[in-house]
C-alpha cells in the first residue's frame, strides 16, 4: 500500500439538515445525480457545482441511481419499494414492486431491462422501461442480496452479503452462487472488470477479485476496520472504492497495490462514488455533501 502523494479534493455542500447523500452516478447530461437516502429527494450537481434537488413523493430510503439505458436516471426505493425513473428535466415515475422485498442494487442488463436486488425476500428482480415486473427466487434463505452488476459475460452477478457469496445469474434465471474464501467477510459494492467482478467485504476489511470461473482473490486493507463499502472501474484497469468506517476513498490497481486518499471533513461516511464526465472521481459523503477527487498521478 502507498499513500497517494498527492491529489485534489473539493467537497460541495449539498445541505445542513442530514439529507444524506448516498450514491452517485455520471449522467447523460454530464451532470453528477445522487440519491438523498434521508429526505425522498434526488440531486443533481453540475461539474460548476450548482445543486438542484427534485422531490421523490412519498419516498423512503432512497438507495442506488444509476444511468439507465433510455438516457434518464433509475434508483431504487429500498423501504417504500420502488424502482424510479428521473428524466434529466426533472420529471419523476415510479414502478411498485410486488411484496416488501426491499430493492437496493441496480443494473442495466444486456437486455436492456433493469435488474435488481431484494434486499428482504432472496430475489432478483427484472423490470422492463414500460414497467413490467418479474421477479427470481434464489437458493438461499437470508442472503441479503445487495450490489448487482452486468459482467462482461453477459450475466448478472451479485453478491450475497449474509451468505457470504457471490452469484451468477443468466438472462434465463439459472443462479449459480459461489463461496468467499474469507468467513463473514459480508461482501456489500460490486463492479464489473473486462475479465472479473471486483467487490468489497465490509466486515473482513479486503477488496475482492472474483474471476469470471468463480476464482477469488482477496487483498487485505491496510486498515481491516475500513469498512469498504463501494467500488467502481476507474481508467486503465484500476477501481476506486469508499472506506465508510476509515473516512478515505481508494484506488486499487489490477495487481493489487493500493493508494489511499484521506477526506478532510471527519467522519463524512463517503459511500457510492463514480467516475466522472472529468475524470476526477466524485463521492457521496452521507454527512451532507458531495466530493470531486483528482489525483495527480505521475
Amino acid at each position: 500500500m502507498t499513500r497517494a502523494p498527492s491529489f485534489t479534493l473539493r467537497e460541495y455542500p449539498i445541505c445542513d439538515d442530514g439529507c444524506g447523500p448516498y450514491d452517485i452516478t455520471t449522467g447523460a447530461d454530464g451532470a453528477l445525480w445522487f440519491t438523498l437516502v434521508h429526505h425522498g429527494q434526488i440531486g443533481r450537481l453540475t461539474t460548476a457545482g450548482q445543486v438542484t434537488r427534485f422531490a421523490v413523493e412519498g419516498a423512503d430510503g432512497l438507495s442506488r441511481i444509476i444511468s439507465g439505458p433510455d438516457g434518464a436516471l433509475w434508483f431504487t426505493e429500498f423501504k417504500s419499494h420502488r424502482v424510479g425513473r428521473i428524466t434529466l428535466d426533472g420529471s419523476v415515475s415510479r414502478f411498485p414492486i410486488p411484496g416488501e422485498g426491499g430493492p437496493y442494487g441496480l443494473t442495466v442488463g444486456p437486455d436492456g431491462a433493469l435488474w435488481f436486488t431484494l434486499m428482504r425476500n432472496d430475489r432478483i428482480g427484472r423490470l422492463t422501461p414500460d414497467g413490467d415486473v418479474r421477479e427470481y427466487r434464489l437458493p438461499t434463505t437470508g442472503g441479503y442480496p445487495s450490489a448487482i452488476v452486468t459482467g462482461a459475460d453477459g450475466a448478472l452477478w451479485f453478491t450475497l452479503n449474509q451468505t457470504n457469496a457471490l452469484g451468477r445469474m443468466s438472462l434465463d434465471g439459472t443462479v449459480r452462487l459461489f463461496p468467499l474464501p474469507t468467513p463473514g467477510a459480508a461482501p456489500v459494492g460490486a463492479t464489473a472488470g473486462s475479465d472479473a467482478i471486483w467487490f468489497v467485504e465490509i466486515m473482513a476489511g479486503q477488496l475482492g477479485r472474483m474471476a469470471l470461473d468463480g476464482t477469488v482473490t482477496e487483498f487485505p486493507l491496510p486498515h481491516r476496520d475500513a469498512k469498504p463499502h463501494a467500488i467502481v472501474a476507474g481508467r486503465d484497469g484500476t477501481f476506486w472504492f469508499t472506506e465508510w468506517g476509515g473516512n478515505r476513498v481508494g484506488r486499487v490497481t489490477g495487481a493489487g497495490v493500493i493508494q489511499l486518499y484521506d477526506l478532510p471533513t471527519p467522519a463524512s461516511e463517503p459511500h457510492g462514488l463514480t467516475l466522472g464526465p472529468d475524470g476526477a472521481v466524485w463521492i457521496a459523503l452521507e454527512k451532507g455533501r458531495v466530493a470531486r477527487l483528482e489525483p495527480l498521478l505521475p
